[in-house]
């Protein structure tokens, strides 16, 4: 059992209250109980954490991020219900730690492509999907908009645990948390 490591960006409290709602009238525990927007995933950020002295330089060279949660999708392969995030600052955020990072295997959805995305729930043999789809769109019928002002560096322990906030740098060289 070894832990995950992603950074991602935070919404704020508002947004993270009705996202934690929509899980829990829907039953939903999975890794992605805290409220975020993965901007970069697991290559690259190793259990090592030397990667860690990279991240406050990019924060501090990337302005706050604007984002706007479109309506919940689907992805094809049914990995999660989500909330898109357009985002090209993230996208660029995203771009900036791919370089700072230069992990020797990248997944395939790393690079300019990448989806900016806040997941509602994961895709696990007892969820359906659609039905969860509908549920969402109910809940999201006006996604939100919001700036993100922190890079939030977060920590699954192992198979079954969930993503957590273990520390953040303020984007554009505000005070560090």
């Amino acid at each position: 059992m070894t832990p995950s490591h992603l950074l991602a960006l935070r919404p704020p409290p508002d947004i993270e209250a009705r996202v934690v709602a929509f899980r829990e009238a829907h039953g939903v525990r999975d890794a992605a109980a805290v409220p975020h927007v993965t901007v970069k995933a697991r290559s690259g950020l190793d259990d090592d954490l030397r990667w860690l002295e990279l991240i406050p330089a990019v924060a501090a060279a990337t302005p706050p991020v604007p984002a706007e949660l479109l309506a919940p999708r689907v992805f094809p392969n049914g990995s999660a219900l989500y909330l898109p995030a357009r985002s090209p600052g993230a996208v660029q955020l995203h771009l900036a730690l791919l370089d700072a990072l230069r992990p020797a295997r990248r997944f395939g959805y790393e690079g300019p492509h990448m989806t900016p995305h806040l997941t509602l729930t994961i895709g696990r043999r007892d969820v359906t999907l659609d039905a969860l789809l509908d549920a969402a769109r109910q809940a999201f019928p006006h996604p939100p908009t919001f700036t993100a002002t922190e890079l939030v560096w977060m920590r699954k322990p192992g198979p079954g645990g969930a993503y957590r906030p273990v520390q953040s740098w303020p984007l554009g060289g505000a005070a560090a948390t």
